[in-house]
């Protein structure tokens, strides 16, 4: 079963600012709303910023301007859950993007030193699972959508992910940096936003993470498409839904995934994609299944920068 390989330990840059995250989160949903969406007369018809006022939104959560200014500057400290209860209802947020303000707001207790990263690693029952999903495109992802283990259909589709460095096993990182996986998703601004959106939700529960650093300035650095979704502050918990796929081989495939999150392992996920029974894209996951090895994707690597595909 492909995916053994323990992630590598990286440097330990800056985390990020956990006070900073708080008031852009904050600025960015309140931007989003307008008087009327919450049923607030408007006056006047220029306004100097976008969306609501902070007296406005002060007014629909029930508490003062001044102590909502302080939240929004990013001093969450001692505020209550009833108090973000009522800040969410009133900017509407979403549960994923209620559960990221709670954690920015109020973090979990830490010790003082930080512990060093542990390796991530795949339970064994769970390879063989894996292993016995024939036909069926089945991955691992674990903290930092790193993917950790596959199945020969996930390499038949998605590609040879054995073919990299256990570093660069990454969705972020192939999403944005590899120029093949645009074309493997027609839909490619769909996903990438969903790959940022969830990256987002990690860093709320883990901002003092360095390698999450480490990648969040790597993207920054060489995507504008990942700086541009990364200060949108937008969150979104993995879930379900469907990818079109072009694939070379077997051509269009719409492909419904389902994540399921792993009692033992908060932070890994099984990702699992199947095609509507009896349609082309059903008989395209067969023919791929038929060809076996010869159906694993090398050459979605060939063009990312790091020369032939193939080595590790």
């Amino acid at each position: 079963m492909e995916g053994m390989d323990d992630q590598p330990e990286a440097a330990s840059p800056e985390p990020l600012d956990r006070r900073a995250e708080l008031s852009e989160f904050l600025r960015t949903r309140r931007a989003k709303l307008q008087p009327q969406d919450v049923g607030l007369p408007e006056f006047g018809r220029h306004r100097r910023v976008p969306g609501l006022r902070r007296e406005e939104l002060a007014q629909l959560a029930g508490v003062s301007v001044a102590y909502y200014t302080r939240l929004e500057q990013g001093n969450g400290r001692n505020v209550s859950a009833e108090v973000l209860d009522a800040i969410a209802r009133a900017l509407r947020l979403t549960d994923a993007e209620h559960a990221h303000l709670t954690h920015l707001a109020r973090p979990a207790r830490h010790k003082r030193k930080r512990r060093p990263a542990r390796a991530q690693r795949v339970r064994t029952g769970l390879l063989y699972l894996l292993e016995s999903m024939e036909g069926i495109p089945a991955y691992v992802t674990g903290a930092r959508s790193d993917i950790l283990a596959w199945n020969p259909m996930a390499a038949a589709v998605f590609g040879d992910w054995g073919a990299l460095p256990p570093g660069e096993r990454n969705w972020a990182r192939l999403v944005f940096l590899s120029p093949a996986y645009r074309d493997l998703f027609v839909n490619w601004d769909s996903k990438a936003s969903d790959m940022v959106s969830y990256l987002r939700l990690y860093a709320g529960c883990h901002p003092d993470d360095p390698e999450l650093s480490a990648l969040v300035g790597e993207l920054s650095v060489k995507s504008e498409e990942f700086r541009r979704l990364w200060a949108t502050h937008n969150v979104k918990e993995k879930g379900h839904g469907t990818k079109l796929v072009r694939h070379p081989l077997a051509g269009d495939l719409t492909l419904s995934y389902e994540t399921l999150n792993l009692p033992d392992d908060e932070e890994q996920h099984l990702v699992t994609y199947h095609a509507e029974p009896g349609s082309a894209s059903a008989e395209g996951l067969r023919l791929l299944a038929s060809w076996g090895a010869d159906a694993g994707r090398r050459d979605l690597f060939d063009d990312a920068g790091r020369g032939p595909a193939g080595g590790r």
